[in-house]
């Protein structure tokens, strides 16, 4: 054991208690990626008009997002187990100011790629702080609580949503003017003078994450952190890359965390990506910052979804809530997809209140499945299934450019059924278990 500020650290590497102003902290961290992953949804929508893209190619904005985690996840683990979890938070902080920097000469090239490029240069560090925070938070106190302390963290993620989302609808949108219909009748001069201010208008919330980005880093740089790895990470014999591998591989239980978890993020980044669509769609009078609120509300739902899961957490078994939640889900993507009226949206909205639990409970389900030498590789593995998020907005635009918009929203109904039989796997696991531990 170690013994530091009246904290001890066990074996395993979890504590026998939680550092409340290192969690905060750590857990303010978590609102700083789900606000670039809200300003995404604004952006979306923005670009598909000024640069006239369709479905499919507006939802590559997510592509470039979350396709930067699945290429530095395993690296970003690889850091946190040779240095610590602060250092790659740190390092995941620095890029993802580099990338916010990139907005400058983006909105001044006025091309579809270069923002592409700012933004995956953002996922770039959002990679690395969400393979370490999320493990990180399992991580900083009692294994029992695990699975609370990151929802937890993630009730304030689900706060950055709604800041990011504000700070589009607000900086980037303007009030009462339809982008679209602006693009189509003006010409010439005037044309190129308008998209070049909504252009420079992507600058704006930018500018202020990075004032927060570089505050945060400042006192997380000055707080001193437990290193909450396991004893044998700080011994010669620990395991390589190779067997770490290998061990994954043959763990049926990570593998099906690993294709919820893909599932799960490539549903919910859907859903966001097309809403403001959907209600545009629904509602041809409707002007883009309007619609954004339908997004807006979409968050709050999220927030209070959380809320209600932590309190739940406390009553029954996290695998009830979520087939509970998940089935529910399943039913009301479905009305989104075939019911015709503007309804549809009030629905899409409520839905998010049934993601809340779904990442951090899978996060911490998965990781509970492997042994702890191998937590912070696992760890980033998880991660690399945010790549759902790449993939299935991109299959849904596809869906949408073909059969239409609404009944696109099958794909994301899909991937709900996939979180609640994996839940409902999970459960006949955890009975199967205590009934064996019980007869021995």
């Amino acid at each position: 054991m170690f013994i530091k500020n009246n904290t001890i650290q066990h074996a395993d590497g979890f504590l026998n208690r939680t550092p409340i102003f290192q969690f905060l902290l750590l857990s303010s961290v978590f609102a700083l990626w789900s606000a670039a992953a809200a300003l995404n949804d604004v952006l979306i929508t923005q670009f598909k008009s000024i640069f006239d893209l369709s479905n499919f190619a507006s939802a590559l904005v997510q592509s470039a997002f979350y396709g930067a985690y699945f290429l530095v996840a395993i690296p970003a683990s690889m850091v946190v187990k040779k240095t610590s979890y602060k250092l790659a938070i740190l390092l995941g902080l620095a890029l993802y100011i580099f990338g916010c920097l990139m907005f400058f000469p983006a909105s001044h090239a006025g091309t579809y790629t270069m923002f592409l490029a700012a933004i995956f240069c953002i996922a770039i560090g959002l990679s690395f702080l969400e393979t370490s925070c999320n493990t990180y938070s399992a991580m900083i106190g009692e294994p029992e609580r695990a699975t609370l302390r990151l929802n937890i963290s993630h009730t304030i993620n689900a706060m950055g949503y709604i800041i990011g989302l504000l700070l589009g609808k607000h900086l980037i949108f303007q009030d009462g003017v339809d982008v679209g219909h602006m693009m189509a009748t003006l010409t010439g001069p005037e044309l190129e003078a308008f998209k070049d201010q909504v252009l420079q208008q992507t600058l704006e919330p930018y500018k202020w994450l990075v004032g927060v980005i570089a505050t945060i880093a400042i006192l997380i740089a000055m707080t001193e952190y437990p290193n909450c790895k396991a004893a044998t990470d700080t011994k010669d014999n620990q395991p390589s890359f190779g067997e770490t591998l290998s061990y994954l591989m043959g763990n049926k239980r990570f593998f099906k965390g690993i294709v919820t978890q893909f599932a799960y993020v490539g549903m919910q980044v859907a859903v966001w990506s097309f809403t403001i669509r959907l209600a545009l769609e629904l509602d041809p009078n409707m002007v883009e910052h309007d619609a954004a609120n339908y997004l807006l509300y979409a968050f709050i739902m999220y927030f209070l979804g959380k809320l209600l899961a932590n309190y739940l957490f406390t009553k029954t078994a996290q695998e009830n809530i979520l087939m509970g939640y998940s089935a529910i889900g399943f039913l009301c993507l479905m009305y989104v997809t075939f019911v015709p009226n503007f309804s549809a949206v009030w629905v899409a909205v409520g839905t998010s209140a049934l993601f809340a639990p779904c990442w951090a409970t899978i996060f911490a389900s998965t990781l509970q499945s492997v042994d702890t030498r191998y937590t912070e590789t696992a760890g980033g593995f998880v991660v690399m299934s945010i790549i759902g998020g790449a993939a299935i907005p991109v299959i849904q635009g596809l869906l949408a450019d073909n059969i239409g918009l609404q009944s696109s929203f099958i794909v994301s109904a899909l991937c709900f059924a996939v979180v609640f039989v994996y839940f409902m796997n999970e459960k006949k696991y955890k009975q199967q278990f205590n009934f064996v531990a019980a007869k021995a």
